[in-house]
Parts: C-alpha cells; structure tokens; sequence
C-alpha cells in the first residue's frame, strides 16, 4: 500500500511550487484553481488527504493557504448542493456579518438579486466569484453563487494594516441588484454536515502552519549545533513539547476525517458541529502554544531578519483569530450541557 506521502505526490502543485509563487497572489490563485480540477473535496472518501494537501500548502506559505482554502471550500459547498461550479474561476465564501451592514437576496421575477453590503471578503477585487450568504424574504439566511464581474459588484480597497497575511486583505463589497444563484435553501448553508467540514477544513490549515514555524525550529537547532552551539535542555524541551502537540492534533484530524468518510455521525449525540468546535479549538490551543514556545526560544534575532519565518509567525497568528477563543468554548459547552459530546 502506497503510504501517505506516495500519495500526496500524485497531486498537484507540491509545496514548492507554493512556496515559490509566495506573495504572488494571481500565480497562487491559478495553482488553487489547477488544484480545484483534481483535488479531492471533503465526505467523498479522501477528506484526510484533503486535509493533508491544505496543511501542506499552509506549511509552505500561511497566507497560500488563505487562497486555497476558500477556494475549496465554495467547490465543496457548491458541490453539496449539486450546483454546477465553474472550475475554470477563482472562488471565495463570504458569510460573515458586520455591524450597520446587510446584504439582502429578493426575488426578482424569476430570479434573486442581492442588494447590500458584505464585510470581511477576503481578496474580493481579485477572484472570479463566490458563495455568499444572504438574508432572505422569509426572514432567515441563505447562500448564493455569484460572478464577482458583475457591473453591481463594487469592491471598496479596504484599509489593511495588518503585519500578517498582508497580500490577502479583506474588505467590504457593495452589491447593487446583483444576479444571484441560490445554493441550497434558507438555512442550508449553516445546517448541513458539510459547514462542519469546512471549519475543520479551515484548522488543518492553522495545523500546517504551526508545523511550518516548527520546523523553522528545528532548522535553527540544526544549524546551530553544526556551528558547534548544541541544543541545551530548554531547547530540546520545547521541541519535544511542539513535536507532543503537533503529533496529538495531527492524529486528532486524521481521525475525524476517517469519521467523516465513514458517513459516522460520530458517536450517539455528538453531532458535526459539537465536533468541529472541538477539533478547532484543539488545534488552536496547540498553534499558539508552538507560537509561544518557538517564537520565545528562537528569540528576537529571526523575528527581526529572517523573512520567511518572521512572515511564517506573522501570518499564522492573525489566520488562527479565525478561532473565537473563549467565546467558541463557551458555545462547545453549552453543547455539552444539552448533551451533545462524546462522553
């Protein structure tokens, strides 16, 4: 049986030629969409190799990841609702809600068009369309597909001052009566199994990054004792502690893929997204911990002149934000509370 690496060479583009598109936000957008005709999608019986894939692009490039990411997770999305994709385009989800912000999806004849305003749309003046949630006639939300080359379609250029993933800022767009698409039905979009999916999709790819700042690590260690400075018993400690977390998450996520593709509903009440709460807090709490241990014994000289690593830190501590913290704690243990957890 040919082993997981054997496997991940059959798919293309490899870390290399992620890493050297790194920053160049059209090349990496076509390497996605090149990947979009080839790459498994989760629940279809390869999710751990998905999983694995974006890990190994975020391990790359942390920012690489953010194009990828989305890209795959419209295609799934839309997949899921036996929506034709355009496979040929670039492809973003923008579901997030904004204070003073609303966008609205109205009937228009026989079909919707949306009016409005949608925060947070990461690289929206760069792709070729996305899937969209929207409020609804019936007072709930829903999801829409739609070309982002539509003349309605104004993407402000946001004021991005972020240190971290600086080639992918996220903004707010206009839509003014826009061609919609509908993908799936109110409440579709947050209720199928699939949203789950897609948030531990999104931890895969914190996971590849921390594994990207550990080996940064270890490099460093290497090099040193080559220049005759042998690691002391700090050092080692926390490597052993990063290699403890990384190799306990890891398995945690090959795990539920294999749940996932079993079409498991895990265990008797503990649903999919009680699950991905747990699978995303996890590998978050293990991120900022190698954060935290690499960034300390590695000390101020590499976050200062080194690039790649000081990018590498950069990028993964904003993209792991994504993660609520406490607050997504607190909704794991009201979950708990009613009873949906494993033990």
């Amino acid at each position: 049986m040919d082993s997981t690496a054997d496997q991940l060479a059959q798919w293309a583009p490899q870390p290399a030629a992620v890493e050297a598109a790194a920053g160049d936000i059209p090349e990496l957008l076509g390497l996605a969409v090149r990947a979009g005709h080839t790459w498994p999608l989760p629940g279809e019986g390869r999710t751990a190799i998905l999983w694995e894939l974006l890990a190994s692009v975020a391990a790359a490039d942390v920012a690489a990841a953010r194009v990828f990411e989305p890209h795959f997770d419209a295609l799934a999305i839309l997949n899921q609702a036996s929506v034709d994709a355009d496979r040929d385009g670039s492809w973003g989800v923008f579901a997030a809600e904004g204070p003073g912000m609303r966008l609205e999806a109205a009937h228009a004849g026989t079909r919707y068009v949306l009016q409005g305003s949608k925060p947070w749309c990461s690289l929206a003046g760069r792709l070729d369309h996305a899937v969209i949630t929207a409020h609804t006639d019936d007072g709930g939300r829903a999801a829409f597909a739609v070309d982002l080359h539509h003349a309605g379609v104004t993407a402000e250029e946001p004021a991005w001052v972020a240190r971290g993933l600086r080639e992918i800022p996220s903004g707010t767009v206009h839509f003014e009566q826009v061609p919609a698409i509908p993908v799936g039905g109110t409440g579709w979009y947050h209720s199928r199994p699939g949203f789950a999916w897609g948030g531990m999709g999104v931890a895969a790819c914190w996971l590849g990054g921390a594994v990207g700042v550990a080996r940064d690590y270890r490099q460093g260690l290497r090099e040193g004792a080559d220049g005759g400075r042998q690691p002391d018993q700090l050092a080692l400690a926390a490597l052993g502690e990063v290699d403890r977390l990384l190799s306990s998450a890891l398995q945690y996520l090959g795990r539920t893929a294999g749940q996932i593709d079993a079409g498991a509903s895990f265990t008797a009440g503990n649903s999919a997204w009680s699950e991905a709460q747990r699978v995303r807090g996890t590998v978050a709490a293990a991120v900022e911990r190698v954060l935290q241990l690499v960034t300390a014994n590695r000390g101020p000289g590499p976050l200062a002149f080194d690039e790649k690593y000081a990018k590498r830190v950069a990028d993964l501590a904003l993209y792991v934000r994504q993660h609520h913290g406490h607050r997504d704690d607190a909704q794991l243990g009201l979950l708990a509370l009613k009873g949906d957890c494993p033990w």
